[in-house]
């Protein structure tokens, strides 16, 4: 299975080679005969890698450790779910990640190449700025061939990773030591295994749709240098690309949100965002996604934005790139990191640069056509106008995206550079993020209230007045209850001292930290009530945009979403220590936590070391609030019996204004339960709004609406 899974990366990367210069020949030649073997060296290429991807599976699947990555990366799972992790072997590790990522940017060229073949020349009058003479579908072909040849060259460039870095070759034999004379593992080999941490439905779905998302992300780029090569100024390459762009963005943030599911329940640490590099990492592309999607918006509207569309199109492929080196390259230390090679480190980085200087190097040689014609101006007529809010949103976004790079990174900068050399803690990324996305959310909640070009001060007074008073007392009512149940946990915080205190004292003076919550509160307000009416609006109108529709539903979310994280990521209540339990007769002391009491249940050992290598150790605890049962909680502590790693099986009792959460961490040496439990206050508005971000932006990407 090896040699032919190492054949067939081979014959993908040929054949991406063959089609880039099938195409690449084609137009100066004008032989449609090369371009159809351009075409057929697309369809090579995406069948070859979905072989070198079913031949991993199948081995995952039938348990073949022939392969040293699938003995590396196997599952030992016996519960529900096994049949989940087996498959998710395939992009658990290096190699087999980056073989999955190169497949799925295949398989998105071979969908453009399915809309090329379907898109017929026809006579039309273009437009103002294609050349004359020249149709829409003519152009679209065109452009169609050169986004295709530039995938082509991106698929070439992952393919000689695989195989020419033996760190990132999915196919290698295992050696023959890792056998007995029988053909059975040796002791030492049978220990080799997926990390249990990663054994979770969330974790196994969560790379997957990260891997769509950046690989979608590919079209974008190759469309925007196709507008450039061919000189195409028009809005036909954002038109051909929105949709890609929309479900790369779905993508990114499905995964993203899933990733935080599965560190709020599995890592044991009580929260979702830790501000890891590999985070980081992932969360660059998909603000830069948003970015993206507005200035699409602003481009289609008002033919403005020509050239920052392009470079922006260019940047979130970049980015894309940037998460990949530094996941990969080894420069930053993360627990999510692979291990650095010299072969990721010298083609990942010059990829970056590649897709640097090959977007700005095109907008300067197409100047003047990518500039504004006669009838359009890049100027903004007035500060107060939808032009300046996007505007606004795309400065503020990028700034964002720069800084946290730059922090994400320090780490590896010279000692003389600001942070040089500095593991920066998540309340420096913090104090960036909150003033930052609080001011985003502003621009977003005030932008649907105003015009194109000028807004009449009148209509816009009109238009605002009512959500203006329904925010206001949405605001009120969250500020009250924010007085009486959010601020008391600051203050209980700070009077209980040690790292949790210093941590808050950290953000800054509590005034400040307190002034940026309201302010959260009344920018979540207001956001809600202008995108519901204008959401409300939208669906009357039988002739509006799915994307208008589904923007709108997405920005409600955004406001629920708000509200969430102030609560949950700023106001969290957490104590660590001991329930004593006496071991003869079981009588225990309760553990309190503000109004809760965890009173010792039952324990039980679920030994499963012959099946899986798992030992769990679970405590049951009974929950009283305020004197009165609410439930149960059972956490407990799994560890491998080979390699004694250790994992958390957090348990969390939901409540509509709060999670408890529990973590069991062991005994000490008296037989007392060390626990860490932590009250999460609004958490579920960040899973609610999470959510309605993805259906929102599901509908803005697939749904339709029928015209008038």
């Amino acid at each position: 299975m090896a040699i032919s899974g190492f054949v067939l990366l081979i014959i993908a990367f040929i054949a991406s080679i063959v089609s880039v210069a099938a195409f690449a020949l084609a137009r100066p030649m004008r032989k449609d005969a090369l371009t159809r073997w351009g075409t057929l060296g697309v369809a090579v290429t995406f069948f070859a890698l979905l072989a070198a991807c079913c031949v991993l599976v199948v081995a995952f699947m039938t348990g073949d450790t022939s392969i040293l990555y699938v003995l590396e990366e196997r599952s030992l799972s016996t519960d529900g779910f096994a049949w989940l992790y087996k498959l998710a072997g395939l992009w658990a590790g290096r190699a087999g990640s980056l073989l999955f990522w190169v497949f799925l940017i295949s398989l998105f060229n071979v969908l453009i190449l399915a809309r090329w073949s379907k898109t017929k020349d026809r006579k039309d009058g273009g437009d103002a700025n294609a050349a004359s003479g020249n149709g829409i579908a003519a152009r679209a072909r065109a452009l169609d061939v050169i986004a295709m040849s530039i995938v082509q060259v991106v698929i070439a460039i992952f393919c000689a990773l695989l195989l020419f870095a033996a760190d990132n070759m999915p196919f290698t034999p295992t050696p023959a030591y890792f056998f007995n004379a029988d053909g059975s593992l040796t002791a030492a080999a049978s220990l080799y295994s997926m990390n249990q941490l990663l054994e979770h439905w969330a974790m196994a779905i969560h790379p997957p749709l990260l891997f769509i998302g950046y690989a979608g992300l590919t079209v974008p780029f190759a469309y925007g240098m196709a507008a450039l090569i061919a000189n195409d100024p028009s809005k036909l390459w954002v038109e051909r690309t929105t949709r890609f762009v929309l479900a790369s963005w779905l993508f990114l943030g499905a995964g993203i949100g899933l990733g935080a599911v599965w560190a709020y329940v599995v890592l044991g640490w009580g929260g979702y965002w830790g501000w890891d590099p590999v985070e980081n990492a992932s969360l660059l592309s998909w603000l830069v996604c948003v970015a993206l999607v507005h200035t699409f918006t602003v481009y289609r509207h008002r033919g403005q934005f020509k050239r920052w569309a392009v470079l922006c199109a260019c940047l979130a492929f970049t980015f894309v790139i940037v998460a990949t080196f530094i996941t990969r390259s080894g420069i930053v230390q993360s627990v999510h990191a692979f291990a650095g090679d010299p072969v990721s480190l010298a083609l990942f980085g010059g990829l970056i640069v590649v897709s640097l200087i090959c977007p700005i190097a095109g907008l300067i040689i197409r100047k003047a056509s990518f500039g504004p014609t006669d009838k359009e101006s890049e100027d903004i007529e007035s500060m107060v106008s939808k032009d300046a809010a996007y505007y606004f949103n795309n400065v503020v976004m990028m700034v964002f995206v720069v800084l946290l790079t730059y922090m994400t990174v320090s780490s590896a900068l010279p000692s003389w550079m600001p942070f040089g050399g500095e593991s920066l803690g998540a309340t420096a990324y913090e104090a960036i993020a909150r003033p930052l996305g609080i001011i985003y959310l502003f621009i977003l909640a005030v932008c649907p209230l105003l015009s194109w070009g000028t807004t009449d001060r009148e209509a816009f007074l009109r238009q605002a007045k009512v959500p203006a008073i329904c925010a206001v007392v949405l605001a009120i009512a969250l500020i009250v209850w924010w007085a009486t149940n959010l601020k008391p946990a600051y203050d209980a915080v700070i009077a209980d001292g040690g790292s949790n205190a210093m941590t808050l004292l950290e953000a800054g003076p509590s005034v400040y930290y307190h002034a940026l919550a309201v302010a959260g509160i009344i920018v979540a307000s207001l956001l809600f009530f202008n995108a519901l009416f204008m959401f409300v609006r939208n669906i009357r109108l039988p002739n509006k945009r799915a994307a208008a529709i589904g923007g709108g539903f997405a920005h409600i979310a955004m406001a629920v979403l708000l509200v969430g994280l102030i609560g949950s990521s700023m106001y969290v209540y957490e104590k660590t220590g001991y329930l004593q339990i006496d071991a003869e007769t079981h009588q225990s002391t309760p553990f309190a936590v503000q109004e809760y009491t965890l009173d010792y249940a039952s324990d039980r050992i679920i030994d499963d070391s012959e099946a899986s290598n798992t030992v769990v150790y679970e405590v049951t605890f009974d929950v009283y609030r305020d004197g009165t049962k609410v439930g149960q909680v059972s956490p407990s502590v799994q560890v491998n019996v080979a390699t004694q790693q250790r994992k958390l099986n957090a348990a969390v009792l939901g409540f509509p204004e709060e999670d408890l959460f529990v973590v069991y961490q062991g005994v000490n040496q008296t037989g007392w339960f060390s626990l860490d439990v932590r009250i999460n206050p609004l958490i579920t508005l960040v899973w609610i709004g999470f959510a309605m971000l993805m259906v929102g932006t599901a509908f803005a990407c697939f749904g339709r609406r029928r015209s008038a």
